[in-house]
């Protein structure tokens, strides 16, 4: 398949990846289409993939470092890692970075269905830039759902708004919002960027309750 100035090999695109039927083509076909909003929200951020192989009813896995046979055109960057959550120790990771079309088409064919990045940049080096996103994961607990999550992404639009900044909600998961907004923080090693006020302190129009109710059930803030 042609893609811009690529030549790409793809398989399975009448594969299944969705209890719907939807197939790994039409995953491609959405992220072609959808790829000029998209690119620019990724570009210079490391990208961690979930790929699933067999499909959202099968086994799906994490990817950090470049994947095998990856296409030599497909830009990287390698930085250090903790090696804390693998219990590796200290090494480092190579990460893919998805700056254009034909690396976007290339991970879809991956059936790479989630793409995380990191709330910084990368630059020249390379190395890694100071954070420049704010992000709040709602994720409703026991007795909550995605209405209470919408509730607390309303309260932290007033107060984030007060605050100078511009949030923007989008859906999380399978029942969940996440509300980012630009930011800036003192450098890389510096603490996240934070509101100048908590988004857990309640205006007299809001109920007594709403703090509690917004730690208990709805909210994690991962900064």
């Amino acid at each position: 398949m042609q893609v811009g100035e690529r030549q790409l090999v793809l398989s399975n695109l009448d594969k299944p990846l969705y209890p719907s039927g939807y197939t790994k083509g039409e995953v491609v076909r959405y992220y072609t289409h959808v790829a000029p909003l998209l690119l620019p929200h990724i570009s210079r951020r490391p990208i961690t993939m979930v790929r699933f192989p067999d499909g959202t009813g099968g086994e799906a896995f994490f990817e950090k470092n470049l994947p095998r046979g990856a296409p030599d055109w497909v830009q990287t960057v390698t930085l250090p890692s903790s090696g804390s959550r693998s219990g590796r120790g200290p090494g480092t990771i190579t990460y893919a970075l998805i700056e254009d079309l034909p690396s976007l088409v290339w991970a879809a064919n991956l059936a790479a269905l989630e793409l995380h990045v990191h709330q910084w940049t990368v630059g020249p080096g390379p190395k890694r830039l100071a954070p420049d996103q704010l992000v709040f994961d709602l994720d409703p607990g026991e007795g909550a759902s995605v209405v209470e999550c919408c509730r607390v992404a309303e309260r932290l639009l007033e107060v984030l708004t007060a605050d100078g900044l511009t949030p923007l909600p989008k859906t999380s998961g399978s029942k969940g919002l996440q509300v980012s907004c630009g930011s800036v923080s003192a450098g890389p090693s510096g603490p996240p960027p934070t509101p100048r006020r908590s988004p857990n302190s309640s205006p007299p129009r809001c109920p007594t309750s709403w703090s509690s109710r917004w730690r208990r059930t709805c909210a994690r803030a991962a900064c």
